[in-house]
């Protein structure tokens, strides 16, 4: 099933001198699908999540989300939709730092339809899928970089979204952590099909998954499928 299409997608900056930030951009990704977008800083590739995401707004072309166009979204719906059906992780993890793990992971529910009586069982769900059980009382500030990413993906999988966003997750950690985390994003998609947007300039972080875009001064350079995947086993270090 197709979840995401781009048509001549076009983002300029208006300001004193109008920059373009992405141009021409299309490609379609199916429910299921592990896509890194790469490219360089300043390629386009974060301001091309946002638009996926629906944080910001292309300035021409066609963008269709579960084969409805953003345009046919009122405020409302897209909101819904953020909530439901997208889940975000970001480099900087985005934790409440005098929260614990549980009350983290929660957050999103708080602001979604599913009953009460439900949420706390989804959120253990959630926190035991990333290995984080024994931290589960512990405040994020309480935790290394690479448990408060693991954190952040709970998170982001508790309301059972149809994709993960994730910008650059392994950023702001070391390289035995990233493998983790990057691991963890590989087992979701191969184990439970969850479809993974991944943005990194990273080449061993975009390995992990099964199709690369590259992007290079905001147009699309190449888009392959990885032969060579790594194998998703993950060891949490407790």
């Amino acid at each position: 099933m197709r979840l995401i299409e781009l048509k001549n997608i076009d983002k300029i900056y208006e300001g004193g001198v109008p920059t373009q930030a992405l141009s021409n951009i299309s490609f379609c990704i199916n429910q299921g699908e592990f896509v890194a977008i790469m490219g360089p800083s300043g390629s386009g590739k974060s301001t091309l999540l946002h638009i996926l995401g629906f944080l910001d707004r292309h300035t021409s072309g066609e963008y269709l989300f579960d084969e409805k166009t953003i345009d046919d979204y009122s405020k409302e719906e897209i909101a819904r939709v953020r909530n439901k059906k997208m889940g975000f992780v970001f480099q900087a993890f985005n934790l409440l730092p005098r929260t614990t793990v549980f009350e983290n992971v929660k957050l999103p529910l708080l602001y979604s339809d599913v009953q009460e009586t439900e949420q706390d069982s989804l959120t253990v769900k959630a926190i035991e899928a990333v290995g984080l059980s024994h931290r589960i009382s512990h405040e994020s500030s309480q935790l290394s970089g690479g448990e408060k990413q693991r954190v952040a993906i709970a998170r982001a999988l508790v309301n059972n979204p149809n994709v993960i966003f994730a910008d650059e997750p392994t950023g702001n950690l070391d390289s035995k952590s990233g493998q983790i985390i990057m691991k963890i994003f590989q087992r979701l998609n191969e184990n439970e099909g969850k479809t993974i947007i991944l943005i990194t300039h990273e080449t061993y972080t975009a390995e992990h998954a099964k199709r690369i875009i590259r992007i290079h001064d905001g147009a699309i350079e190449s888009d392959m499928l990885v032969t060579k995947r790594h194998k998703a086993e993950t060891t949490f270090i407790k």
